[in-house]
């Protein structure tokens, strides 16, 4: 069965945006891009780049990990405002909206019904794992569904900010277990964890 997988930046503190929820690592953004860590995504995981990025670095081939990407809409409209309408043609695209009544993109699916069943009717299709991207809100929604973190650890502090998951997410205690460790020469960190066998399903 398919993994959905929360894949996402995160700074030492906890946040994956500011206060705004504006994009990080936009032409105005904070987020730390050393060139070790563009290649170690260009390498590991090139799906996760978004279109322009792709281009510029030569990338054209498949994901290696993921076929699906999910995001919340105010996650969606980063792209949109930045005159992007799919940042991710590569991979089938879901938006998780019931404000958005026509997608800007005809690749860009629009998803008003209950995000946990659309996930676990997406697990049970044929296809690579799936991505979700974010945001914190959507992350917080599925929650019980993530099979597997990958946090792209930022060495930095922000204060305040975008929650990892939303604060009105329920508090519920769920382990991982930490399957691997890549460890930057400039200092960020991608950490993935596996959902502990006592807490799956």
């Amino acid at each position: 069965m398919r993994k959905l997988v929360y894949f996402i930046a995160v700074s030492l503190d906890g946040f994956i945006a500011g206060p705004d929820g504006s994009d990080p690592t936009g032409p105005d953004g904070f987020w730390p891009f050393a060139e070790d860590y563009v290649q170690h995504l260009a390498q590991t995981y090139p799906e996760t780049l978004p279109a322009p990025a792709r281009q510029a670095l030569g990338l054209t081939g498949e994901g290696c990990h993921f076929d699906t990407i999910l995001e919340g809409r105010r996650t969606y409209m980063i792209g949109v405002d930045a005159g992007i309408p799919d940042c991710y043609p590569h991979l089938r695209h879901l938006v998780f909206t019931r404000t958005l009544t026509e997608s800007p993109d005809p690749h860009v699916e629009l998803v008003a019904t209950d995000p946990v069943a659309k996930v676990r009717e997406l697990k049970r299709e044929d296809g690579k794992d799936i991505w979700l991207c974010g945001g914190g809100e959507l992350a917080g929604t599925l929650r019980g569904e993530i099979d597997r973190l990958v946090v792209k650890l930022a060495p930095m502090t922000l204060g305040s900010g975008t929650p990892l998951f939303s604060a009105k997410t329920a508090f519920e205690p769920t382990l991982y277990e930490r399957t691997d460790t890549v460890l930057l020469d400039s200092g960020s960190v991608f950490l993935t964890y596996d959902k502990s066998a006592g807490d799956a399903g």
